[in-house]
């Protein structure tokens, strides 16, 4: 199956600066894609030009087969952007808005109606439909940002850092949202500066830096690239020392040491049945952060 994205070469230059340098990477159907990197990475710059907004120096843009140029319009139809900036209008309330904006997007009548509603219930804003969006809080008002992006059924769906300035509990709200998406068979493409977020929601991340990127690949595939190890908690009784010596044996493991509850573990790749075969299992495993 051939990718919705497709971007090779990506180059832009601000007068002396190089904002973008050479940038190329593909989204698949059904899979998110995050672009992780600080402020002023490149990120912004290059979404602008894979949603056809900004001209640039170099390289290509396809979408869903079609070619995306400023000036070109067909294959627009299967792009959904979600800006930084707040794209809705304050004096409508959330339904108005989705009907308007849906309008724009060739859409009218029941399909319209039905998909506003589906929206509303995706980005948790049903039962706000009626309020006046300035009588929203800014996290429902990113919510709905996403809603307009959501609605014409896009092929590829842009988040450009979508819960920059929202507090926590919106926060999670927008990622819950963005989670349920490439279950859809929907391709988002995710910038993010936060870590966290890259790990939850992406199926595959490139970190990017200086307009480059450094770096890709799902997560286990980064923390390889770094040689980092995963921590993992063994929960038990017995004796423990001995067990720990044992353990220490085991293909993949660097460390293991014991405590009053069980063993603490280094290991690489410890989710690998070479470092902890089924046979050798005798304690019970907790969850542990990575």
């Amino acid at each position: 199956m051939s990718p919705i994205l497709q971007a090779t070469g990506l180059v832009k230059h601000f007068d002396e600066l190089k904002a973008v340098d050479g940038v190329s990477f593909e989204i698949g159907q059904g899979e998110t894609y995050g672009l992780l990197g600080p402020n002023g990475a490149g990120k912004t710059t290059s979404i602008s030009m894979i949603a056809g907004l900004l001209e640039g120096d170099a390289g290509d843009v396809t979408v869903n087969g079609e070619q995306i140029t400023t000036s070109s319009t067909k294959g627009k139809g299967s792009i959904g952007l979600v800006p930084q900036e707040l794209a809705i209008y304050p004096d409508l309330t959330g339904e108005e808005n989705l009907l308007f904006f849906g309008r724009l997007y060739g859409m009218s009548g029941s399909d319209l109606d039905s998909r506003t509603d589906e929206v509303l219930d995706v980005v948790g804003l049903a039962d706000r439909r009626d309020d006046l969006t300035k009588e929203y809080s800014g996290g429902m008002k990113r919510r709905l940002n996403i809603g307009i992006g959501l609605l014409h059924k896009p092929k590829l769906l842009i988040l450009d850092e979508p819960t920059v300035g929202v507090d926590p509990q919106s926060r999670n709200a927008i990622l819950e949202s963005v989670e349920s998406l490439s279950g859809e068979g929907m391709a988002v493409l995710y910038t993010t500066h936060y870590m966290e977020e890259a790990e939850r929601l992406c199926d595959r991340v490139a970190i990017i830096d200086e307009g480059k990127i450094k770096a890709e690949g799902t997560r286990r595939e980064l923390v390889s690239m770094v040689g980092q190890k995963d921590r993992v908690k063994l929960t038990g009784g017995g004796a423990l020392g001995s067990a720990a010596d044992s353990v220490l044996q085991l293909e993949g493991v660097t460390e293991a040491s014991a405590s009053d509850h069980g063993l603490h573990i280094l290991a690489v790749d410890a989710s690998s049945p070479r470092s902890f075969p089924e046979s050798r299992k005798q304690a019970q495993t907790s969850p542990v952060s990575r």
